[in-house]
């Protein structure tokens, strides 16, 4: 099961924050953030993009204002950046790179 919380903001628009296993299995746990208009919409929203096992049971781990500042700032309102250590300054990514399929390391083949 996956950590995770929500804040309700002002405007009514809600901010969900999960820590869920990496795609990759070398890079341990990640911190994923949505910004939508409900619970029910932040998680569809990762749902769609293949994330199809993801609950959010219960608020242990809200966001905390700096990520809530992250989201909001960024124009897809959908972040990740690897946890659970926020201390080694590693920035926000888009989710596109999540998903990003890395490069082989002998270049390219003939």
């Amino acid at each position: 099961m996956s950590a995770g919380g929500f804040c309700k903001l002002p405007g009514g628009s809600v901010v969900v924050a999960l820590t869920l296993p990496a795609p990759d299995a070398a890079e341990g746990a990640v911190r994923v953030l949505v910004h939508a208009a409900n619970r029910a919409r932040a998680l569809t929203r990762l749902r769609n993009l293949g994330l199809r096992a993801v609950y959010l049971r219960g608020n242990s781990h809200p966001p905390t204002p700096d990520e809530i500042t992250a989201v909001l700032h960024h124009p897809d309102g959908l972040l990740w950046r690897a946890a659970p250590d926020p201390a080694v300054g590693e920035l926000w990514h888009p989710i596109r790179a999540l998903f990003r399929p890395t490069a082989p390391a002998g270049g390219i083949a003939s």
